[in-house]
């Protein structure tokens, strides 16, 4: 059973179809205390969704609003009821779910001039899904200037030091996942 580790919904259960491979909870802990000081606030994108963990542990984190992408749809389900747990919580932040692939959905936000604080990408393993949506973010400049771009991804999956205007900051190793956090090169 995965719940909510902390903030404002700590310990709501999170709906988890049977058939993705969600982020291991010492993995969102470990990616949250990375990231505290940028979560509040932030404008967050939640790539390859799955049940939508990341992006419901940073609005619970107080992020100023989320952006869902994910194409399954027994996984968009799962993230609506997650939102609306969320929201008899008291979620006020402002949310969106897009049912589309990451590719298509990130071209989608880059058409409507959406720029995010915060990126997060857990997108299937052992595909080549990560790096492209690397290249449309860089592409299409949607990481705000000071942001940060996660990708999680498996030991075994190498990705580039580079990708347009993002730049591996650097790696953090846990068992057999990796998260890369890239930032934006002047």
């Amino acid at each position: 059973m995965a719940y909510v580790l902390a903030g404002l919904f700590k310990g709501m259960r999170l709906t988890v179809p049977s058939r993705i491979r969600a982020t291991e909870a010492k993995v969102r802990l470990a990616l949250f205390n990375i990231l505290q000081a940028v979560t509040k606030g932030a404008r967050v994108l939640d790539g390859c969704a799955g049940s939508g963990a990341l992006g419901l542990e940073a609005l619970s984190r107080e992020a100023a609003s989320a952006v869902f992408v994910e194409s399954e749809p027994a996984c968009v389900r799962a993230i609506q009821d997650n939102l609306a747990r969320a929201l008899d919580k008291g979620l006020q932040a402002p949310t969106q779910v897009m049912r589309t692939d990451v590719i298509q959905g990130l071209r989608t936000l880059a058409r409507r001039g959406a720029v995010f604080d915060l990126i997060l990408l857990d997108p299937p393993y052992s595909r080549d899904v990560g790096k492209k949506a690397l290249n449309v973010v860089a592409e299409c400049a949607m990481l705000a200037p000071v942001g940060i771009l996660c990708l999680e991804h498996a030991v075994r999956d190498a990705v580039p030091s580079e990708a347009g205007s993002l730049t591996l900051a650097k790696q953090h190793r846990y068992g057999g996942t990796v998260l890369s956090f890239y930032l934006q090169h002047s």
